[in-house]
């Protein structure tokens, strides 16, 4: 999910990453039928429900989160519930007595026009429309709503053909007719599970842009971009980046689309910024929609990496997506990492890269240094949509750029296929990513843990000293606790270092350590792993220039000695487009300084 908007300020209780348990029931199916109505919209569904053996709760007893509901009827495995078997609170709906298997039916109403909070079903002028990230889906109908819970939906929706001519949600539609009295019906069919989150509704009356694709497979997928009609001069750019996007995923990552249809809703009134239901993506109106005399050169490249970002969560994020919300920076902050490289490719890489470093400098530096400072994956939260910060999704993106950095592209992408290959179709964690990552290569990658459970941006101090009898060089790191941390327990963070040193010619040096038999590459990549470590160079020129974080190779604050004449012999000779460019800002600031 691209941009929510703030929380709202209910009373809640503070929930502990550490307190997670397994669900005491899953669904295997469910079935959902609305119909739309502009007072009251009811909605029935009937779930396929089984006791979760590996959960600790095996009472029988289930709790289904619900809020804002009024329950019409309530049937199990076809005999109406007694009221004595079930009760319902202001969040929850509590049935006990369940056997181990079994079918439950419940009716609801609900009011879209009246809800305010704009979670789950709302109505917006003319159009119906859900946001089910993180907590809406219970605002819908009563659910184990947890990201945990994978279910396959086939969903009917019912309304006006007149004022909703255009009826959709997730998966591959199956079915559509008239209802009588003016109205109509579809129903959708997703055969992939997954959780309520990702659950999407939108009926309203809505331009058509129509397309197709073909995967790598050969198989043929149909595209729709929906606008409303004053839009519909718009949006020919989102379906060109949409289809750029699908191809560059199956070149990069090998993923190839799982439904025959793929739809993006552009409308004023979605209230968030993107959001991406499986198979029917909805975005708010600027991310998507542009046209050459109003959109800017930066209005089409934000489009075509926003367009790209909520694609890319079929797989990351939807797929494959978080056991619970403690891991949204699983999803966000990997899905924000293949975004960027797809704007790099469509683009200029140096640019983007600057780009990136920009924002993460002046927003989740800050954010690092004050009172509001977390982890990307956080220990405690009390309302979940606070989290979507610019650490769990800008810093959570460089996370995943180190893996990347430390295994290079080739071992990053067996490690992305490794990860795929266990859990496709599951909910999982951070540590999951990170196991996949280290077994696919063969790497120890425990430490890299504490990325995941730090705040603060990591300060990384440099020292060097030349042996001109001997021709080493010896740079020494040193990690500094930040003093605006917010965690406990400051450890040494795992730190890769693209290093590199200019020779006095302007070309750069190949690089061999001491007690290596050869030389290496002229771009060495250093793990930091320890409070201090030292790295002696040799076969060094005196009078070369050295180049830290080559491409801002981890997300730390760097502190060094380096002259004026340092900063303008990079600015001319520095091999690193990032570099030479960060060369330039401190040679500027120090003139006008």
């Amino acid at each position: 999910m691209t941009d929510t908007t703030t929380a709202s300020f209910a009373q809640s209780i503070t929930k502990y990453r550490q307190d997670y348990r397994p669900p005491t029931h899953l669904v295997d199916a469910l079935e959902l039928d609305f119909d739309l109505g502009d007072e009251r919209t009811t909605v029935r569904a009937r779930m396929a429900i089984r006791s979760n053996r590996s959960a600790e709760n095996q009472t029988g007893e289930l709790v289904l989160d619900g809020v804002g509901l009024d329950l019409v009827k309530i049937a199990l495995d076809g005999v109406d519930l007694r009221r004595e078997r079930y009760r319902i609170s202001n969040e929850a709906l509590t049935i006990t007595g369940l056997p181990d298997q079994c079918v439950l039916e419940t009716e609801v109403l609900i009011e879209p026009q009246a809800n305010t909070c704009f979670e789950g079903l709302y109505r917006s002028g003319p159009m119906f429309l859900t946001q089910c990230e993180a907590e809406g889906f219970r605002r819908i109908t009563y659910f184990l709503d947890r990201p945990d819970v994978m279910t396959c939906y086939t969903t009917t929706v019912r309304a006006d053909r007149d004022r909703y001519p255009v009826l959709l949600s997730n998966g591959n539609l199956v079915q559509a007719g008239e209802d009588g009295n003016g109205r109509h019906w579809a129903r959708w069919e997703d055969p992939f599970r997954k959780p309520s989150y990702l659950f999407a509704l939108v009926a309203g009356d809505l331009h058509c842009e129509p397309d197709s694709f073909v995967t790598m497979s050969g198989r043929k997928v149909e595209l729709r971009v929906y606008v409303e009609h004053h839009h519909a001069d718009k949006c020919a750019h989102a379906m060109t980046s949409l289809i750029k996007a699908m191809r560059w995923d199956e070149e990069t990552f090998g993923r190839e689309y799982d439904l025959d249809l793929y739809m993006i809703v552009a409308t004023d009134d979605f209230n968030m910024g993107a959001m991406e239901n499986k198979g029917l993506n909805i975005f708010n109106s600027k991310f998507v929609l542009a046209r050459p005399d109003t959109a800017t050169d930066a209005d089409y490249e934000r489009i075509e990496g926003v367009i790209g970002h909520e694609y890319f969560h079929n797989w990351t994020g939807n797929r494959v997506t978080c056991r619970d919300w403690f891991q949204l920076t699983l999803k966000e902050g990997l899905t924000v990492f293949r975004d960027q490289q797809f704007t790099a490719e469509m683009t200029s890489a140096a640019v983007k890269r600057i780009d990136d470093v920009q924002v993460l400098r002046t927003r989740q530096f800050p954010e690092d240094a004050g009172p509001m400072a977390h982890p990307i994956r956080p220990e405690a939260y009390q309302e979940m949509n606070n989290f979507y910060t610019a650490t769990v999704y800008e810093k959570g993106a460089e996370i995943i750029r180190m893996y990347r950095t430390l295994l290079g592209s080739v071992g990053f992408r067996r490690g992305m296929d490794l990860y795929f290959e266990r859990h496709d179709g599951q909910a999982v964690t951070c540590d999951d990513f990170r196991t996949a990552m280290a077994d696919a290569n063969g790497r120890d990658l425990s430490r890299f843990e504490r990325w995941y459970q730090q705040s603060g941006t990591p300060v990384l101090q440099v020292s060097d000293e030349y042996d001109a009898e001997m021709k080493r060089r010896t740079f020494t790191f040193t990690q500094v606790r930040s003093p605006t941390s917010q965690s406990d327990q400051v450890l040494p963070l795992y730190i890769p270092v693209a290093f590199g040193l200019i020779g006095p010619d302007g070309a750069d040096l190949t690089l061999r350590l001491v007690a290596e038999d050869r030389a290496g590459a002229t771009t060495r990549i250093l793990e930091l792993t320890e409070t201090s470590q030292a790295f002696v160079f040799e076969d060094v020129l005196p009078g070369c220039v050295p180049s830290y974080l080559r491409g801002f190779s981890a997300p730390v604050e760097l502190r060094c000695e380096r002259s004026h004449a340092d900063h303008a012999f990079a600015m001319t000779h520095e091999s690193d487009a990032f570099n030479r460019w960060e060369a330039g800002q401190r040679f500027a600031t120090e003139v006008l300084g």
